[in-house]
C-alpha cells in the first residue's frame, strides 16, 4: 500500500530485467540521488507513460454524474433496508461526484441527513439539512426536510426552535392542499401534528434531557513543559549523538510512567486508501457501501468522519469541515488535484514525498538540494572522519547553529535515505515512479505546481537529462523523500469500532490510518522491549513513558517487531531487511544467548500441547511430548493442519454471530473450545480469540455473567502473551468493564474499570475517549452505590 500497486511494480520489474547489463550496473552503482533521477527520467519512455496513464484511469478520481446517480440509488436501496450506515457512506460517495452548488448535491445532502437522523446523529444531521437549504433542493422535498429538522431540534432539547420550524412547515402547506392530499402528504400532516403535540408537551414540562447520546466531557489538558532545544519534546529529555547510535533522545531526569515525552504534529501525512479501492479500482469500489480509510477520516487532519465534505475538484479527497478543505487546497491539494488518479497507483510513499516538497515550496527545496550537493562534495574531499562530535548538540545534523532541533522541512530533508543500502531494484522502482510523476508535473505549469512566482527564478537551463532545472531539483527532492520513508515513515494508527456502535459492548481494533513523517519522533531508536508507548490523535502523536526511565537512559520506541509478538531471530531478520541494522537491544541479546536464564519467551512455550497428556510439545519438525514418560511424537505439520481447521471453524462461528445467529454461534464456538483444548497451549492466541468471540455471542443474548467469564479467560491469554502493562490488555479490560457495567455487577465493574483506566491512561492519556467513558461508568456506579446507601439508611432510621 505504501509502495506502488502490484501492476506498476511488476511492469517496472520487467523493464529492469530488459535493461542492458551495462545500464543495470550503472544504476546499481549509482547512489547519487541526482544521477539516479536523471537516469530514470532518461529511461522513462512513451510506452511507460501510456501504461501509467491507463493505471491512472483505472483509479480515476474525476467527478462523474453517472457514478453519482448510481451511488445515490444504491444508497436509497440500503436506506429502504434500514442499513443506514451503508446508506450514509453511499450518499457521501454520491456527493463526491456531484458538482458544487448543483441541485444533485442538495438532494444528496438531504438524503444523507435522513440516514444520519436514523443513526441518532442529530447535530450532524442538522448540518446536512443546512447545506441542503443552501443548495437548490427541489420544492417537493422541503416539507420532509423541515419536519426532520424539527425532530432533530426536539431530540436535542431545542424546543422553541423546533416550534418555529413546525410553524414554517404548517404555513407552507396551504389549506386548499389539505382536504385532497395524497397518501404521502397525509403522512406528512400526521407527523406534523404529532410533532406539534410532542413539542408543546416537552417545552411546557420540566427541563428535559436531549435524547441523543451525550459525548464524554474532555478532561483538561495534561501538564506539559516544552524543551527549549527540541521542538515538540518535553523538558525531561535531551538530544544526543554518538557514532554507534546516531541521533537519539535520552532522559535528562528521572521519568515516571505515563509522562508525555514527545507531542508532535506530523510535518506531512497522507491517508492510506482502502484495500478495496486499490484492488478493484474506482468503479469497482464505489458501490459496495463498505467503510474504508478514504471514507472514515478527514484527508487533511485525519479526524474521524461521519458526514464528509467533498473536494471541489476531485471525487477522492474528503474533509471534516470547510476550513480543512480550504487549508488542504491552499497548502497542497490544489496542485495534487490536477494529477487525477496518478498518485493512487504510485503509492503512499510517492504521494507523501510529493506533498512534502509542495508544503516546503520550491525556494526551500532548491536551497536544501544545493546545500546537500555542497555537503557531499565537502565530505568527499575531507581527508579524515566527519565532524560530528559525541555529546555536542550543535554538530547534530538537523540542528541550527544554536543546537536547536525543530519539527520542520529542514529536519525532514536531513533524515537518512540509506540509498546505498536499498536494493537497486527498489531504487529503480522509486526512480521510475518519480520520473513518471515529474513527467505529469512537467506537462502542467511547473510554476503553478510549485507555488507560482518563487519557482520562476530556478527553471532556466536544462539538466543532464534534458529536463528543466526546476523539474530536476524537484525530482531529486521527491526521490530523496521516497527513499527516506521505508526507514523513517510512521504508520498513524487509530482505534476502529468492530461490530455495532449501538451495542452495549463496543469492540475496537487498531487500524493503520495514514503514513506520516514526524521529524522528532524519528529521533527515537528501536528496542524490541521499548520503554515508551505511542498513541495518535489525528495528525498528532504522543510518546509516553511506559515504565520508569532513570536519568541518562535512552528513550526507546518499537518499530514494529516486539518481543511479545515475534521470536528474536524473526525480529532481527525483519529489522535488518527494512531498517538496515542488527538489533542488539537487551531482549535480542538475552533471548539469543544459549546460556541466558531468560531465553526466548516464545520458544520456551510451545504453541501445541500433547493430545495424550496435555503437556507442552517440544522440538522442530517432529515434535515430542515434554514428559519423559509419555513418549508421544507427532509431526509439526499435523498440528499446523489442525490449527488451520480450527481457524476456519472459528471464522464460520464469527460469521454466524455477525448474521445475528448468536445461539448457533455459541454452539459452534463450544466445539472450537473443545478442539482447542485437545492440542493448543492454554495461552495460544487463538484460544483467547475463541473466548473473546464467546463473550460477544453471550452479550448479544444478554447473558452478562457468562460473557464476563469468557472475557476473563481471554484476558489471561492476552496478559500471558503481551504482558501485564500492555495496551492490548487495557483494551480487553475495557470490554470487561463494559460487560460488568451492563450486567450491574457493581463491585466487579468498579474493579475492572480501575484496572482498565490505569492501563489506558498509561498508553493513551486521560483525554482519550475510552478513558472518559470509563470515568462516566465509574461515576454512574458510584452514584448508584450512594443511592443504595441512602435508601438503606432511610430504611433503618
Amino acid at each position: 500500500m505504501d509502495l506502488p500497486v502490484e501492476k506498476w511494480k511488476f511492469y517496472v520489474s520487467q523493464k529492469w530485467a530488459s535493461l542492458q547489463p551495462s545500464l543495470r550496473k550503472k544504476l546499481s552503482q549509482t547512489t547519487s540521488l541526482g544521477d539516479t533521477f536523471s537516469l530514470s527520467l532518461t529511461l522513462f519512455q512513451r510506452e511507460d507513460e501510456e501504461y501509467l496513464s491507463d493505471l491512472s484511469r483505472y483509479y480515476g478520481v474525476a467527478k462523474d454524474a453517472k457514478r453519482a446517480l448510481a451511488c445515490k440509488e444504491e444508497g436509497n436501496g440500503r436506506f429502504r433496508k434500514k442499513d443506514y450506515r451503508a446508506a450514509a457512506v453511499l450518499y457521501s460517495r454520491a456527493l463526491s461526484h456531484t458538482e458544487a452548488g448543483s441541485p444533485e448535491m442538495a438532494v444528496c445532502y438531504a438524503n444523507r441527513s435522513a440516514a444520519l437522523f436514523h443513526l441518532g446523529q442529530f447535530e450532524v444531521c442538522l448540518e446536512d439539512i443546512r447545506r441542503a437549504e443552501e443548495g437548490a433542493c427541489p420544492d417537493r422535498v422541503w416539507p420532509k426536510i423541515l419536519l426532520r429538522k424539527a425532530e432533530c431540534l426536539s431530540s436535542l432539547g431545542r424546543f422553541q426552535e423546533a416550534a418555529n420550524v413546525l410553524a414554517s412547515v404548517e404555513g407552507s402547506m396551504s389549506a386548499e392542499e389539505r382536504p385532497g392530499a395524497a397518501g404521502s402528504q397525509q403522512d406528512l400532516l400526521g407527523r406534523l401534528q404529532q410533532l406539534k403535540i410532542r413539542s408543546r408537551e416537552q417545552s411546557t414540562g420540566s427541563a428535559s434531557q436531549p435524547n441523543g447520546r451525550s459525548r464524554p466531557q474532555q478532561a483538561p489538558p495534561e501538564p506539559w513543559k516544552g524543551n527549549r532545544r527540541i521542538s515538540c519534546a518535553s523538558s525531561s529529555v535531551s538530544l544526543a549523538v554518538s557514532p554507534c547510535k546516531g541521533r537519539h533522545l535520552a532522559a535528562s531526569k528521572d521519568i515516571l510512567p505515563g509522562e508525555i515525552l514527545v507531542r508532535e504534529e506530523a510535518f506531512v501525512s497522507v491517508l492510506r486508501p482502502g484495500e478495496g479501492l486499490l484492488l478493484r479500482g474506482s468503479a469497482g469500489a464505489a458501490l459496495d457501501g463498505e467503510l474504508a480509510n478514504q471514507d472514515l477520516s478527514c484527508h487533511h487532519c485525519l479526524k474521524a468522519l461521519l458526514a464528509p465534505l467533498p473536494c471541489r475538484g476531485c471525487s477522492y479527497a474528503k474533509y471534516c469541515s470547510t476550513a480543512c478543505a480550504q487549508r488542504a487546497w491552499e497548502s497542497y491539494h490544489g496542485r495534487e488535484c490536477s494529477l487525477g488518479g496518478l498518485l493512487l497507483p504510485l503509492g503512499v510513499f510517492c504521494h507523501l514525498a510529493l506533498r512534502a516538497v509542495l508544503l516546503a515550496g520550491f525556494a526551500q527545496v532548491h536551497r536544501l538540494v544545493k546545500e546537500s550537493h555542497a555537503g557531499a562534495r565537502a565530505l568527499a574531499e575531507a581527508p579524515g572522519p566527519g565532524t560530528v562530535k559525541e555529546g555536542d548538540p550543535a554538530s547534530i545534523p538537523g540542528c541550527d547553529a544554536e543546537g536547536h532541533y525543530g519539527s520542520s522541512y529542514r529536519t525532514t530533508f536531513g533524515l537518512l535515505t540509506h540509498a546505498e543500502k536499498h536494493s537497486p531494484e527498489l531504487r529503480f522502482l522509486c526512480g521510475l515512479s518519480v520520473a513518471g510523476l515529474c513527467k505529469a508535473l512537467g506537462a502542467l505549469d511547473l510554476q503553478a505546481v510549485m507555488a507560482g512566482k518563487e519557482a520562476s527564478g530556478s527553471q532556466e537551463g536544462p539538466t543532464a537529462a534534458g529536463a528543466p532545472l526546476g523539474l530536476g531539483l524537484l525530482g531529486e527532492a521527491i526521490l530523496r523523500h521516497m527513499l527516506q520513508l521505508p526507514c523513517n515513515a510512521q504508520a498513524v494508527a487509530a482505534l476502529s469500532v468492530s461490530g455495532s456502535e449501538e451495542g452495549p459492548v463496543v469492540g475496537s481494533e487498531e487500524v493503520s490510518l495514514a503514513t506520516a513523517l514526524f521529524p522528532v519522533l524519528s529521533l527515537l531508536n528501536h528496542s524490541c522491549d521499548p520503554n515508551t508507548s505511542v498513541a495518535f490523535s489525528g495528525r498528532t502523536v504522543e510518546v509516553r513513558a511506559s515504565r520508569p526511565i532513570p536519568c541518562g537512559q535512552e528513550i526507546l520506541h518499537c518499530y514494529g517487531p516486539h518481543r511479545c509478538r515475534m521470536r528474536a531471530s524473526e525480529r532481527r531478520e525483519r529489522l535488518l531487511s527494512q531498517y538496515f541494522f542488527e538489533c542488539r537491544c537487551p531482549s535480542c541479546t538475552e533471548e539469543l544467548d544459549p546460556g541466558s536464564l531468560r531465553g526466548d519467551p516464545l520458544a520456551q512455550q510451545s504453541p501445541f500441547c500433547c493430545p495424550a497428556c496435555h503437556l507442552p510439545m517440544k522440538g522442530q519438525g517432529q515434535l515430542r511430548c515434554s514428559s519423559g514418560s509419555c513418549g508421544t511424537q507427532l509431526p509439526d505439520e499435523a498440528f499446523q493442519a489442525q490449527l488451520r481447521d480450527l481457524q476456519r471453524l472459528t471464522r464460520k462461528a464469527l460469521a454466524l454471530l455477525e448474521q445475528g445467529e448468536a445461539v448457533k454461534s455459541v454452539e459452534l464456538l463450544g466445539r472450537c473450545q473443545a478442539e482447542a483444548k485437545k492440542f493448543l497451549s492454554p495461552t495460544h492466541l487463538l484460544s483467547g480469540e475463541i473466548e473473546d468471540h464467546m463473550a460477544q455471542a453471550h452479550v448479544s443474548l444478554g447473558r452478562w455473567r457468562e460473557a464476563a467469564g469468557h472475557l476473563r479467560r481471554s484476558i489471561r491469554v492476552v496478559e500471558a502473551h503481551y504482558g501485564p502493562s500492555s495496551r492490548e490488555l487495557g483494551q480487553e479490560l475495557f470490554k470487561l468493564a463494559q460487560v460488568l457495567f451492563n450486567g450491574c455487577a457493581v463491585s466487579e465493574a468498579l474493579e475492572a474499570i480501575g484496572k482498565a483506566e490505569a492501563l489506558l491512561v498509561l498508553h493513551s492519556g486521560s483525554r482519550s475517549a475510552q478513558v472518559q467513558e470509563l470515568r462516566e461508568m465509574k461515576a454512574c456506579l458510584e452514584d448508584l452505590l450512594r443511592g443504595d446507601s441512602l435508601a438503606a439508611a432511610a430504611a433503618t432510621s
